[in-house]
C-alpha cells in the first residue's frame, strides 16, 4: 500500500501516526512517525494540560467512596511535583524505582514523573510478600520504592530490605511507622509545579518501564520496554477499546500489572479519553455493574472471569445503557460466555491477545465482525504468523506457536528483551521473530483461534489436544462457573485428561453430577478430548494477574502419581 493511503489520526495522535482503511472501514496499515525522542509524559500529558487543562483525565473512585475529578492541568502539575520530589531524593535517570500502589491516584502522579526524569518504572502488586520482593529487588536491582500504606505491604517491603541493601529511597503514600520511610502524600505538596526539563530528555529507545511476567509456568520473567512503548497502545485504544474523547473508559486492572497500561494510561490519553480509576479493596461484580451504571462509563475492559461471573447474574437490574463497547483479554474467551452476555446486553465482547511483552498483537478491532471463540485477527502493527516447531509456516488450521516478525526493525511496542538475561532472550526472539510460547490455529480469514501454552497442550493416545477447545465445551453446560483442563499420567495412554470444575452456587457436587457430564461429554466431544476425570473444586489456582495456573493442578497430580508409585 502506498504511503499516499496514510492519514495522520485526530487529535494529539496525528503527530505521531498515521492509518489507513480498507474497503470495509476496518484500519489496515498502520505508521509511526517522530519516535526518535518521543516522552509519552511530555509530548501528550503536558501538551494536553497546556492546551486543554480543564478536560478531565480521571475520575477517581477511593475505596471509602470518595470520588475526585482530576483533569490534565493537574496530571501535569503534579507530575512535575513528583519529578522535583524523585530528584531532591537522588533518584536520577536509569534508577529503577519500583510502583507498588494498588490503584492510588498518586501512581499516575508518580511513573508520569519518572518519565519526566528517565527513570525506569518497575510497577508491582500489592499482593507480594517477603520473598517476592527480596526476588524482585536483586531481579531489578530496585534503587528505591514507593508503596501503598494499606495492608502489610511495607511491613514485607521492611523485610525484604534486610537482605537487600540497594534502595536509597523507601516511600509510601501515607505514613509509616516504620523508620527511614518518606511520606508521599506529606512531601509532594513542598515541590514545584514547574519542572526544569534535563538538557537531554529521555525518550525514544530508551527504557521506560519494566514488567515481571504474571509467571504461569515459571518464575516471573522482567520485560523491558522502551519509551516508545506508551505509542503501541494507541490500536489497544483506539480500535479495540473504541474509547471515546468525549466518554470515560474502564479497564479492571491493579496498576503492578501491564493490564494497567494497556487500559488506564497510554493509548486512551493519545486518545484524549478520560479513564476511570475505582480503588477497590475486594472484587464484587455487583458493585462493578454499579459503577457502570452511576457513571455512565462508555467503554470497558475486564478479564474473562469477570464476564463469567456477570453471565451467570440478572443483568436486568442494572442499567448498562452508556456501555457503547466492551472488550476483553488475558485469557481466551468461552464462546459460551460471549453468546450468554451478547443475549443478556447486546453488546459484543471483542477479545484481544497479547503478552507482557508486547501490546495488542491479536484483537477484534472496529469494524470487524468477531467469530465467538477467536481471538480476533493480527493488529496491523505486528506481523502475526503460526508457526511449526521446525520453523517452517503453518497451513490455514493448522495448529502450531504465535510468532511476530521482529527482524532489524522490530515492531512499535514489542519489548527490547529481558533485563540482565541475554541468554533468555535470545531464546524467544530468535530467527527473525519473538516466540510467544503460545499456541493458535488461522483459520482461512485471517482469524486467530486460540489452544493454549505450549505447556499445556496434552499428548493423549497419540494426539495433541490444547485445553482451551475442551474447556469451552464444558463451559456450555449451565452449572459450570470456571473449568481448567489439564493431563494427568495414564498407563494405557500416555496422558489422560482431567476437568476441574467451579460449580455455581445453586448446585451440589455429587457422583449424579459426575456421570451427567460424562455423558455430556460422550455427546459433545471426540473420544481422545473426553476427561478420565472430573473433579469439583471451590476454586482455580490463578497468578495474582488472575490468570488459570493449570500448571499448578498438572504438577500436583503427577507429583501425586510419582509418589504412589514409589
Amino acid at each position: 500500500m502506498s504511503e499516499k493511503n496514510l492519514l495522520p489520526e485526530q487529535g494529539i495522535a496525528g503527530k505521531f501516526i498515521s492509518t489507513s482503511f480498507d474497503e470495509s472501514g476496518i484500519m489496515n496499515q498502520i505508521e509511526f512517525h517522530d519516535t526518535d525522542n518521543f516522552n509519552f509524559a511530555y509530548d501528550v500529558v503536558d501538551v494536553l494540560g497546556t492546551e486543554q487543562p480543564d478536560k478531565l483525565a480521571m475520575l477517581h473512585i477511593a475505596s471509602d467512596g470518595k470520588e475526585r475529578r482530576i483533569t490534565f492541568e493537574d496530571m501535569m502539575n503534579y507530575s512535575n511535583k513528583a519529578a522535583n520530589y524523585f530528584r531532591f531524593l537522588g533518584i536520577k535517570r536509569g534508577d529503577r524505582v519500583m510502583l507498588v500502589l494498588k490503584r492510588h491516584y498518586q501512581f499516575w502522579f508518580a511513573i508520569l514523573g519518572l518519565h519526566k526524569i528517565g527513570a525506569i518504572a518497575v510497577p508491582a502488586t500489592y499482593q507480594l510478600v517477603r520473598k517476592d520482593f527480596e526476588y524482585r529487588f536483586k531481579a531489578a536491582k530496585i534503587d528505591a520504592v514507593l508503596c501503598t500504606a494499606d495492608g502489610k505491604v511495607a511491613e514485607e517491603v521492611e523485610k525484604a530490605s534486610k537482605v537487600y541493601d540497594g534502595l536509597k529511597a523507601k516511600i509510601m503514600v501515607g505514613s509509616s511507622t516504620f523508620k527511614g520511610w518518606r511520606n508521599f502524600k506529606r512531601d509532594i505538596r513542598y515541590f514545584s509545579t514547574e519542572y526544569k526539563k534535563p538538557a537531554e530528555l529521555p525518550g525514544g529507545d530508551d527504557p521506560m518501564l519494566m514488567f515481571f511476567t504474571s509467571g504461569t509456568t515459571a518464575y516471573p520473567k522482567l520485560a523491558v520496554h522502551s519509551y516508545k512503548y506508551a505509542l503501541g497502545h494507541y490500536v489497544t485504544a483506539r480500535y479495540w477499546q473504541q474509547v471515546d474523547p468525549n466518554g470515560i473508559h474502564f479497564t479492571i486492572s491493579d496498576t503492578g500489572w501491564a493490564k494497567a497500561m494497556w487500559g488506564k494510561l497510554y493509548g486512551q490519553w493519545m486518545c484524549e479519553a478520560a479513564i476511570f480509576t475505582y480503588d477497590f479493596e475486594e472484587f464484587y461484580a455487583s458493585q462493578i455493574l454499579k459503577m457502570i451504571e452511576k457513571h455512565k462509563i462508555t467503554t470497558f475492559c475486564a478479564p474473562p472471569t469477570v464476564y463469567r461471573v456477570m453471565a451467570h447474574m440478572n443483568l436486568d437490574n442494572y442499567d448498562l445503557s452508556s456501555l457503547q463497547n466492551v472488550t476483553t483479554a488475558g485469557e481466551a474467551l468461552n464462546p459460551e460466555i460471549y453468546d450468554k452476555f451478547y443475549n443478556m446486553t447486546g453488546l459484543k465482547i471483542m477479545e484481544g491477545f497479547g503478552q507482557t511483552e508486547t501490546t495488542l498483537t491479536v484483537a477484534n478491532i472496529k469494524g470487524m465482525e468477531p467469530k465467538p471463540g477467536s481471538m480476533g485477527r493480527p493488529n496491523p502493527q505486528y506481523q502475526v504468523q503460526i508457526m511449526r516447531p521446525d520453523g517452517t509456516l503453518c497451513d490455514p488450521n493448522e495448529t502450531g506457536e504465535i510468532v511476530i516478525s521482529a527482524g532489524d526493525q522490530k515492531p512499535m511496542g514489542l519489548f527490547s528483551g529481558y533485563y540482565l538475561d541475554e541468554k533468555r532472550t535470545d531464546s524467544t526472539i530468535y530467527g527473525g521473530y519473538y516466540h510467544t510460547n503460545d499456541t493458535a490455529y488461522m483459520d482461512e480469514d485471517g482469524f486467530v483461534w486460540y489452544v493454549g501454552r505450549t505447556d499445556d497442550v496434552i499428548k493423549s493416545t497419540g494426539y495433541r489436544v490444547g485445553p482451551f477447545e475442551i474447556e469451552n465445551e464444558i463451559m456450555k453446560l449451565p452449572y459450570v462457573v470456571e473449568v481448567a483442563v489439564t493431563s494427568i499420567p495414564d498407563a494405557m495412554r500416555g496422558q489422560a485428561i482431567k476437568a476441574s470444575v467451579v460449580l455455581d452456587e445453586g448446585t451440589e457436587a455429587s457422583e449424579a453430577l459426575k456421570k451427567e457430564m460424562v455423558r455430556f461429554f460422550k455427546q459433545n466431544l471426540a473420544s481422545y478430548k473426553r476427561p478420565k476425570v472430573i473433579e469439583f473444586v471451590k476454586e482455580l489456582p490463578k497468578t495474582v494477574s488472575g490468570k488459570i495456573r493449570r500448571v499448578d493442578i498438572k504438577d500436583k497430580d503427577w507429583e501425586k502419581a510419582k509418589q504412589t508409585e514409589n
